[in-house]
């Protein structure tokens, strides 16, 4: 018989249980089972059921709270508070609970109790305009049918308010609301209230204790992206804080390369003029201009100082630029790192170190670890997709067994880039040193690109019909023509190129163009062959308004090679072409001098070129020069015809042209700026 002080116990404990999961993130309702603190009692999981969810799926749920069947837990105890705190870290649920529903002996079933977050029905973008609707949800990691946490909504918030601030709405305020759907169970509709004020641009920037620099020079040079308002219309005014910021890195830099390795930037502000207009105060303190007092080299045993301090061109007395200093080390074109791994020196390193810093002077150790040279062990492509292996490797200037060579990778990528098969941006060498063993491997990494081209035109005027068809494939294969797989939708990846051009109105206007490029003619040197023809008609015996017997006819063929040289260097190239043209003229009174008969054009063309351009969309660096000369036999000389003779009909004295051109082109590029975004 169960006395009252037994029942009442028995009360207190279950009281206690519940009260202590209550003040947790977590409870374990005890039902009709009974548990004490003073003496938890181990029960082994038999089942785990998750209830509650309709999208997620249990099992993961259960892998989530580490509970796991057949493991001995206590009750109460860890396992479950520390399996409910993991399920409610996931931000997926608004109530989480853990049920005891079935205990025998020692074995326990629990219920994990879920109540899933509400998901989003739809989604609504109050205050913004339409044109930047599209960006914003673009941005913004947001979808319908997503549960809408407090996480995911403060994130978007954030996405929306950067988006604004980076168009200069400094003043920008977004909140987010949400209302329950009554037509879709569980979920609501998300709306964003956006208000961005007023665009906020700059009207004043000064600084102070600027001595050495004017507030205009630092204006223009030491702030790179935020511009005040003056005369110039292509720099932007608008006031974005992370622009800011990094011209605020940008500023230090600048001192720096001054000389001024001490200046910092001690306090800087931005205030309001007015809702539309800020300005920027910046305190700078800039600490005594240093120079070069000596440049010591240790660790080198290839090339000797003088030979080093040559091509580093920093001497005693010179202006202490950290960042020329850093460029002549390791990214110039013939920096000191160029010199040592153009010779296989993959692992060498170069460290400056300011080992006597004294009144405005300072004296660098340059401390060399040249290590061992490196061999090429191999070289593999990844990423190409349409293009053959070989069409790549034969542009590489990287072979195995080889010594590394940074210049020659650079020159591999430029190469690439010129192929016009891959996305420039992206091309990227990923080299896989082995130390112990001298060796690397180097995988060039590319991503196709489509650079085809298909055009389709019609149209009706003039009381005719006018059609044009074209296509251009860069990547062809005549090689898979034959192969029935290779039609994907058409044979490609030996680089050829084959362009096919079709234009008509009917019966009085036609033209047609073929062109086929072999880069590398027989497969073994780059020697380019060019095979072109085309033909052109316009009759107006059929035109419809005012038919005549006007009629012209151009029939013509080309063939041309270009071949690289090696000599002044491998970026020259020599090309030779013949080319022929007949003009058919009857009754024709425009663009020729006579109006009736035949005139023909049999040409060569030499043109001797050198283009070091790094890539050919958007050139940064290189250069592109090239003189041309285009004449046809000397007629004049072997006939016994007088072609200035006045008395000699135009057609005879045309029949065959005669001429010498000559051309002549120069270009150079180099990078002012960075890549530039335009707003």
């Amino acid at each position: 018989m169960q006395t009252r002080g037994t029942w009442f116990q028995r009360g207190l404990q279950r009281v206690a249980v519940g009260l202590f999961f209550l003040l947790g993130t977590s409870y374990l309702q005890a039902q009709d089972f009974e548990f004490s603190y003073s003496a938890p009692k181990r029960c082994v999981l038999q089942n785990i059921m998750v209830t509650g969810v309709q999208q997620l799926e249990p099992s993961l749920l259960i892998s989530i709270s580490e509970l796991r069947l057949g493991d001995t837990i206590e009750v109460p105890g860890p396992a479950i508070t520390n399996a409910v705190k993991k399920l409610n870290s996931q931000n997926l649920f608004s109530a989480v609970s853990i049920v005891p529903t079935h205990l025998e002996d020692d074995h326990l079933s629990l219920e994990i109790r879920l109540q899933e977050q509400p998901r989003i029905s739809s989604i609504e973008y109050v205050g913004v305009k339409r044109s930047q609707r599209k960006d914003i949800e673009e941005k913004v990691e947001l979808k319908v049918g997503q549960q809408a946490t407090n996480a995911t909504l403060d994130a978007a918030i954030r996405t929306i308010r950067l988006y604004y601030l980076d168009k200069g709405y400094k003043n920008v305020k977004v909140s987010v609301r949400k209302t329950v759907d009554t037509v879709i169970k569980h979920t609501v509709h998300v709306f964003f209230d956006i208000d961005r004020g007023k665009k906020v641009k700059i009207k004043k920037i000064d600084f102070e204790g600027n001595d050495s620099f004017k507030d205009r020079i630092l204006r223009w040079k030491g702030f790179k992206d935020t511009k005040r308002i003056n005369w110039n219309i292509f720099n932007s005014k608008k006031f974005i804080d992370s622009k800011y910021r990094a011209d605020l890195k940008h500023l230090i830099e600048f001192y720096n390369k001054h000389g001024y390795r001490d200046a910092i930037v001690t306090n800087d502000t931005v205030y309001d003029i007015s809702p539309k207009r800020v300005g920027i105060r910046v305190w700078v303190k800039e600490g005594p201009q240093y120079h070069i007092r000596k440049v010591l080299w240790v660790g080198n045993t290839v090339y000797t100082g003088e030979q080093l301090d040559a091509l580093l061109g920093m001497r005693a007395g010179d202006i202490y630029d950290q960042q020329l200093l850093e460029k002549r080390l390791f990214t110039d074109e013939n920096s000191i790192s160029t010199l040592y791994m153009d010779e296989g020196y993959l692992f060498f390193n170069v460290q400056p170190v300011e080992v006597a810093v004294a009144n405005d002077s300072v004296t660098l150790e340059m401390r060399i670890m040249e290590g061992p040279r490196a061999t090429v062990s191999k070289v593999t492509i990844l990423g190409n997709t349409r293009t053959n292996e070989h069409v790549i490797r034969r542009e590489l200037r990287t072979k195995p067994g080889e010594l590394f060579s940074k210049t020659k990778i650079m020159r591999s990528l430029r190469e690439l880039a010129n192929l016009g098969y891959f996305n420039p941006e992206t091309l990227n060498i990923n080299p896989i040193p082995n130390v112990a063993g001298g060796t690397v491997e180097l995988q060039y990494l590319v991503e196709e690109k489509s650079s085809d081209q298909f055009e389709l035109s019609a149209g009706w005027g003039a009381g005719m019909f006018v059609g044009t068809l074209g296509v251009r494939f860069s990547n062809f294969s005549v090689q898979s023509m034959f192969k029935k797989d290779a039609w994907r939708p058409i044979p490609s990846g030996d680089g050829q190129s084959l362009s096919l051009h079709f234009t008509t109105n009917g019966k009085q206007y036609m033209a047609f163009n073929f062109a086929f490029t072999e880069p590398w003619l027989g497969g073994r040197k780059p020697t380019n062959l060019t095979l072109s023809a085309m033909y052109s008609k316009y009759d107006y015996a059929h035109y419809v308004w005012n038919p005549s017997n006007d009629y012209f006819q151009i029939v013509g063929a080309s063939a041309g090679i270009d071949t690289r040289l090696e000599w002044p260097d491998d970026f020259f190239t020599i090309y030779g072409e013949l080319a022929y043209q007949n003009y058919t003229l009857r009754n024709w009174k425009q663009d020729f001098i006579f109006t009736d008969g035949q005139a023909n054009n049999l040409s060569m063309k030499l043109l001797w070129a050198r283009n070091s351009v790094d890539q050919p969309i958007y050139p940064r660096s290189g250069s592109n020069f090239s003189l041309s000369v285009q004449f046809t036999p000397p007629y004049s000389y072997f006939s016994k015809t007088h072609f200035d003779d006045p008395a000699l009909p135009m057609q005879d004295r045309y029949r065959w042209i005669e001429y010498h051109k000559w051309t002549a082109r120069a270009q150079w590029y180099t990078q002012l700026a960075g890549d530039l975004a335009l707003y």
